[in-house]
């Protein structure tokens, strides 16, 4: 199973400050998963690219219709420079009536790579197909590591909406059979007062119960800004499935670490994980992200 050393951490974190969200026009999120088959030493990688809709530009292609378009290529790269994953896709945001629209909305995909133990760069590019030379690269640390026997857990995965039972057909979207909707960049923005998180933890005893508690905190803050928890039994032949939510409409504006926390019976601490939230409780955040056409 994945050690899961932080990433920076998972989303950007570390790598992504208010600065660096405002000049990218392009943002990566990576969560790391256990691979259900226990006989690779590796893991899962789901990574999450999101295109800013605002900064595309829309050309008129029929009265009152504009289109957008959006090349993205992405990589995995190893440190001898070589590429485990690559891949290009086009990416087109809803059409608009009217490019004056203060709210033009992201667009994204998300690809569910196998990748050996290791140390990677994990690289994006953007280009904007009606715009001639304008490039935009990001790039991040990724590093995925051997399994372990003892209880872990994956990566935090922040989200705009419960994780939710999928009657659809299974995709890059959907984990144990829910439905994630993610908080790109792990913005919740005016009109988003509900934090939801998912996480898998491994190695759980079956039937067992198990504690998940739950912290927000800023920085060198005494107190914590929302707190939560619950319970869960340990699944039999897969992850047990973790998630909560919790209330933002009284937290400020400013960046916070989400802990999250698996204990036992005893209250023993079993694993622990930790992700970067930004609350921005000015701006109207865009619709959610669609998958790409």
């Amino acid at each position: 199973m994945l050690l899961f050393a932080r990433l920076l951490p998972v989303g950007f974190a570390l790598c992504l400050g208010t600065a660096q969200a405002q000049t990218h026009q392009l943002q990566l999120d990576a969560v790391r998963f256990r691979n259900d088959d226990v006989a690779i030493k590796g893991g899962i990688v789901e990574v999450y690219a999101t295109v800013n809709g605002k900064h595309l530009t829309y050309l008129k292609r029929a009265p009152k219709i504009y289109q957008a378009g959006a090349a993205v290529t992405l990589e995995v790269i190893r440190p001898d420079g070589s590429a485990v994953y690559q891949e290009t896709l086009t990416l087109r945001p809803p059409v608009l009536r009217d490019t004056t629209a203060v709210i033009k909305n992201p667009i994204s995909f998300q690809k569910r790579l196998t990748l050996p133990e290791g140390h990677y760069t994990l690289r994006g590019q953007l280009k904007d197909q009606n715009r001639a030379g304008f490039t935009d690269i990001v790039e991040q640390p990724l590093v995925v590591e051997a399994n372990t026997p003892k209880p872990a857990l994956s990566d935090v995965v922040l989200l705009l909406k419960p994780a939710s039972r999928s009657s659809v057909e299974a995709n890059n979207f959907v984990r144990q059979g829910l439905s994630l909707v993610r908080a790109a960049g792990g913005l919740y923005a005016r009109g988003q007062d509900k934090l939801f998180f998912y996480s898998e933890l491994y190695n759980a005893a079956p039937g067992q119960a198990y504690t998940v508690r739950y912290r927000l905190r800023a920085a060198k803050a005494a107190k914590d800004a929302g707190a939560g928890q619950g319970t869960v039994q340990g699944a039999e032949g897969r992850p047990t499935v973790l998630t909560g939510e919790l209330d933002l409409s009284k937290v400020p504006a400013g960046t916070y670490t989400l802990t999250v926390e698996a204990r036992n019976a005893k209250n023993l601490l079993l694993a622990t994980q930790t992700t970067t939230v930004h609350r921005n409780s000015t701006d109207y955040a865009p619709a959610g992200a669609v998958m790409p056409r």
